[in-house]
């Protein structure tokens, strides 16, 4: 597994930006600060402040071998 800050693929950035506003939905606080008050835009200016981390696993670990 890698420990990331920048995401590879827009998928990639939709899926992160998902799971973080999900987070602040359920009352984390945010990480910088934003005039909006919506939780999907306020993980939007997380991610491109550089606050969001993420951990990306290896092929191997996914199950994805064939």
């Amino acid at each position: 597994m890698r420990l990331e800050s920048e995401a590879q693929s827009k998928y990639q950035l939709v899926k992160i930006a998902a799971r973080r506003a999900r987070q602040l939905q359920q009352g984390a606080a945010p990480l910088v600060p934003t005039q909006s008050t919506k939780a999907c835009r306020v993980a939007q200016d997380e991610i491109l402040a550089g606050q969001v981390k993420f951990i990306v696993p290896d092929e191997t670990e996914t199950g994805n071998d064939l």
